[in-house]
């Protein structure tokens, strides 16, 4: 009799909390001027996607063991990485709720410390041999050129959309594909089931993300931990502004899209003025627009399953993935 997917979620809880365990013991530090920032995102929490997938893939062969769960410390110690960087890069004031890193210690800290974590995820994917240092480099690679291609954006005559994509593909599917093929690589998975895991985990990645999007605009900061708005403030048009720009170029945008533009294109430093936008534009139906994309990319990683035997992982992977672009934060 297979185990129910609520049961393998609770199997799941004890090597979670020795993820945790990793997590502090790898961002503690004797002296107090680098334990404060070095433990400071990991302090306060998150939703540790990342590592769940890891030891969740891990089912698809033998289950959990001492390497699985080194590769999942390993994953959310560079996703942590990532946030340091990019609230210096954002001038994020809030992260998870409590006050961001570059806000409390300065930039330059919080760059450091961002380059600190990822060095502690190299030394621990060092320890699983040459493979997983491989895709943690190339990893590491798509991460920062996605960054790189955020930064510069679109090339002339490349479309913005699909730009995009691009960049989240780099940005937050790499490394969620990456988490996925860990677990089932580490877990002793049959190797064409760990490529169905990458395919998996890059696809529910984009999911992911702009599921975010949407939330960014339409959920509570309390209950988000970010102050919503924050990329529009910075300039960076995330895909509810680009489907707007869309309709504009194609000319079906309506004359309240034609006004959020207009107030987007203003001086958006004061709370005020990025409410106003937020508000105008959480009601707009290109958020509708960027829902139904998410799904999509939700639908399109779960059709990835069907090369996985049905089971409890399976299923659990299933709602893993629509979950994602469900929640509200």
């Amino acid at each position: 009799m297979t185990e129910s997917p609520e049961g393998l979620t609770h199997r799941l809880a004890p090597d979670l909390e020795k993820v945790e365990a990793g997590l502090r013991e790898a961002t503690s530090y004797a002296e107090a001027a680098i334990a404060g920032p070095a433990g400071h995102l990991a302090e306060a929490g998150g939703k540790r996607l990342r590592p769940m997938l890891t030891l969740l893939t891990s089912h698809l062969g033998s289950g959990v063991n001492e390497s699985v769960r080194a590769a999942a410390v390993s994953v959310e110690l560079t996703h942590l990485a990532t946030l340091y960087h990019d609230d210096v890069m954002d001038s994020a004031l809030v992260r998870r709720g409590a006050p961001a890193a570059q806000a409390l210690w300065g930039n330059n800290v919080a760059i450091l410390t961002g380059d600190l974590l990822f060095a502690k995820a190299s030394q621990i994917v060092a320890g699983l041999g040459p493979e997983a240092v491989l895709m943690h480099a190339e990893t590491f690679e798509r991460l920062c050129l996605g960054q790189l291609h955020e930064t510069i954006g679109p090339a002339e005559g490349v479309d913005a959309i699909q730009h995009y994509l691009d960049v989240l593909a780099d940005k937050t599917g790499s490394l969620i594909a990456t988490s996925a093929r860990y677990g089932a690589m580490f877990g002793g998975a049959p190797e064409h089931l760990v490529g169905v895991m990458e395919a998996f985990g890059e696809k529910v990645g984009l999911a992911f993300q702009l599921a975010d999007d949407v939330i960014d605009l339409t959920s509570d900061g309390d209950v988000t931990g970010k102050t919503p708005g924050t990329d529009l403030r910075e300039g960076v048009d995330t895909m509810p502004v680009l489907l707007l720009r869309k309709h504009e170029r194609e000319g079906t945008l309506d004359e309240e899209g034609r006004e959020i533009l207009a107030l987007l294109a203003s001086d958006l430093e004061g709370d005020s003025e990025l409410a106003a936008a937020v508000g105008r534009l959480r009601t707009h139906a290109v958020v509708d627009e960027t829902r139904v994309m998410a799904r999509q990319w939700a639908d399109d990683a779960i059709a990835e399953l069907r090369g996985l035997p049905e089971g409890e992982v399976r299923t659990v992977l299933e709602e893993f993935a629509l979950q994602l672009v469900d929640r509200l934060a």
